[in-house]
């Protein structure tokens, strides 16, 4: 079954289902029937091959008993003539042997009928994104392209342009590497891009939250488990560490493991061995591990936090992301790159120079995660052809009625009159103003930033000189002086 695709709309995934039952078939068409994922049937292996090479499927989920080619055959095939494309194995007829060869063959997963209606969709949705990830072909070009503006790695400043090039040198690789940075730097985008450039890419490449797991459940996840270990492990489970063998294993937030899984992670990577939990059998396999985290891992070694042992091991390579506030000559390019990411099937967003110049001044604690929820938010919002400073959320703008123009007032501890507190915002925007003087020697920044405040706070007022001096926080007779001074009466059309 295909579904019509509209102009204008993503790309729309495709499921291979090969199943000699009818029973099966209609099920899986009912189940995604109001979702975006097209459908197509196989009745045998043999036909499931053919098809497969037609409509070059992002998932696969196949029967194991069936006339003719079996399911562990098919997957042998299959994987053969594409190494990335998720298998999952299902069948009515559950053995420890079957699942422990359909992982050995590179099954992404393995399911007993019948289903568990929402586990069997989540466990879809997971490989779906697994396909996604390893699909997605990451440039490392440090100049925008149509491959940039897919996948996001977008960046002309020096900071990445030097991760840029550390990506490179690993390319040639399989060293572990830990990457750090703060949160929503684009850690994960990184660790895909190293493993599209590494001799691992035409294998299988998976990530894992550790911080989103409880204990128990993360070792399961990582090392899988077998039937009865506790409470609710009705059958046995591969974990991630198999599903890649040969591949590669992204481990976000590795800083908040747990020790006793910091211990069953040291030994995978000194030895490439484990068990599974509540298993006795050992297991061993070849994957590279990149790790991730934004926590100062030297320091939860000095405090007893994180195994010294296992942070050397990971530490092979370090690659530390800048945060946006630090390369925000690239803020542009990210604008660019998530309007033409989000506005899909509709008309296209400008963007003017006030509001670039207000996402250019803001600190952007949440980082490139934090820019795209903004222009994700601004989009929502805006009413017309181009997004406004008024579409902007009031953090970035200031509060409702306030001048983008900083006053003296706004910079003080509330209800003092000394000394001005250091506004970070202020910080980053005297930094940039000083990168100026130096390109230009002739410019004199006091002088220019004064008759640049003044013509703007004039404008916002609409040349009312009693709100604008407010809003600058000096007298009205200073202001006056400042508009003879800097000659800006007949500019302005002043009286």
């Amino acid at each position: 079954m295909r579904r019509r695709l509209e102009p204008g709309a993503l790309k729309m995934e495709k499921l291979l289902l090969i199943d000699d039952e009818a029973d099966v078939q209609y099920s899986f068409r009912r189940l995604f029937a109001s979702t975006e994922l097209a459908i197509h049937t196989a009745s045998g292996g043999e036909e499931g091959l053919k098809l497969f090479a037609q409509v070059r499927p992002d998932i696969v989920v196949s029967d194991v008993r069936m006339a003719g080619m079996n399911g562990l055959e098919t997957l042998r095939r299959l994987r053969q003539l594409d190494a990335k494309v998720p298998i999952i194995l299902m069948t009515a007829y559950g053995t420890t042997q079957t699942a422990i060869e359909a992982m050995k063959l590179g099954a992404f997963d393995y399911v007993l009928k019948p289903f568990d209606i929402p586990k069997l969709k989540a466990l879809i949705g997971a490989a779906l994104k697994a396909s996604r990830d390893m699909r997605e072909a990451v440039t490392l070009q440090p100049t925008l392209s149509r491959e940039d503006y897919e996948v996001g790695v977008v960046g002309r400043s020096e900071a990445m342009q030097n991760v840029f090039k550390l990506i490179g040198q690993l390319a040639g690789s399989d060293a572990t590497v830990l990457i750090t940075g703060e949160s929503g730097t684009g850690k994960e985008l990184v660790a895909r891009a190293i493993y599209h450039h590494s001799r691992r890419s035409t294998q299988s490449f998976l990530a894992i939250n550790c911080a989103a797991l409880s204990e128990n459940l993360l070792e399961s996840e990582l090392f899988g488990h077998e039937k009865g270990a506790f409470t609710g492990a009705s059958s046995q489970r591969i974990g991630k560490f198999e599903q890649c063998h040969r591949g590669t294993l992204f481990l976000d937030e590795i800083g908040d493991m747990s020790p006793a899984t910091q211990t069953r992670i040291l030994r995978v990577l000194q030895e490439g061995t484990f068990e599974r939990v509540g298993g006795n059998q050992t297991v061993t396999v070849d994957v590279r591990v990149i790790a991730a985290t934004n926590k100062l891992l030297e320091k939860a070694v000095a405090e007893n936090r994180f195994r010294e042992d296992l942070f050397y091991r990971l530490n092979v390579v370090r690659l530390q992301l800048p945060p946006l506030r630090e390369r925000k000559e690239d803020i542009r390019l990210l604008v660019d790159y998530f309007l033409r990411k989000l506005v899909v099937g509709g008309p296209s967003k400008a963007v003017g120079s006030d509001t670039l110049s207000r996402l250019e001044a803001y600190q952007w604690p949440g980082n490139v995660r934090e820019l795209e929820n903004v222009i994700r938010r601004a989009l929502v919002v805006s009413k017309g052809p181009a997004l406004l400073p008024a579409d902007l959320p009031a953090e970035i703008i200031g509060k409702p009625g306030k001048s983008f123009a900083v006053t003296a007032e706004s910079v003080m501890p509330e209800g003092a009159k000394g000394a001005m507190e250091e506004v970070p915002s202020l910080v980053m925007l005297a930094r940039e103003m000083f990168r100026q003087a130096r390109a230009d020697p002739q410019l004199k920044l006091i002088p220019a930033v004064e008759r640049v405040l003044v013509i703007e706070a004039l404008r916002e007022t609409q040349g009312n000189q009693v709100h604008a001096s407010k809003l600058l926080g000096i007298t009205r007779a200073t202001l006056r002086k400042r508009i003879e001074k800097f000659e800006i009466r007949r500019e302005l059309n002043i009286e």
